[in-house]
């Protein structure tokens, strides 16, 4: 089995910026936790012929600690027309079609839930996403002296090579993961079977 998908995610979670999650640190909320919201606006992509343009998917997460340390709570809500997409990227999401997500697979312990929804995402310098009756949430960009965008690279954790950082505002109320959001990110990402590593929790 073989996929790609590509497009642009945003992303919040309620840790203090800047969330060191993206680099295995330990989240900077006052319990040490951190709880958040993707959405992944997917412009192409495809698994073994069921082709997934036009997909959305919203990934909440809840980390009791540093990433590595494991122990995860992930839900999934899948916005496809068809049954046979929303298959398709349940088993890219949970990890079951290998790749970047089959990489994380392990440091999982529950998956509260995987529902189908509709997911609305607006781009522009203030992106913002919606997952009805659970999420809306707002991404603003910090910027450097020149006025653009203030970017992280290379992270061991990052959903792309290169990802804008900044405030996140906004609230979720998903999978009994309730939180208000203070950091965001965004970027474009491209995700395949190819780009598959191994990851393990640390003990």
């Amino acid at each position: 089995m073989a996929y790609r998908i590509a497009g642009t995610y945003v992303a919040v979670c309620n840790c203090a910026p800047i969330c060191p999650c993206p680099v295995d640190g330990r989240p900077t909320t006052e319990n040490g936790e951190c709880l958040g919201a993707l959405v992944f606006d997917i412009k192409e992509g495809d698994l073994d012929g069921t082709d997934l343009s036009g997909t959305s998917v919203g990934l909440y997460n809840h980390f009791p600690s540093n990433l590595t340390a494991g122990n995860w709570t992930v839900g999934l809500v899948i916005d496809a027309s068809s049954d046979d997409q929303a298959r398709a990227l349940e088993g890219i999401f949970r990890g079951d079609e290998g790749g970047p997500f089959g990489e994380f697979a392990g440091l999982i312990s529950t998956v509260a839930g995987v529902e189908r929804g509709k997911i609305t995402v607006k781009g522009g310098d203030q992106p913002s996403a919606s997952i009805e009756g659970k999420t809306e949430f707002s991404f603003e960009a910090f910027t450097g002296a020149d006025g653009s965008s203030t970017t992280v690279s290379n992270a061991m954790f990052g959903f792309a090579p290169t990802y804008k950082i900044g405030k996140g505002s906004g609230h979720s109320e998903a999978f009994g993961l309730s939180f208000d959001a203070r950091y965001g990110e965004s970027a474009e990402f491209e995700f395949s079977t190819e780009m598959a590593g191994e990851i393990h929790p640390r003990a």
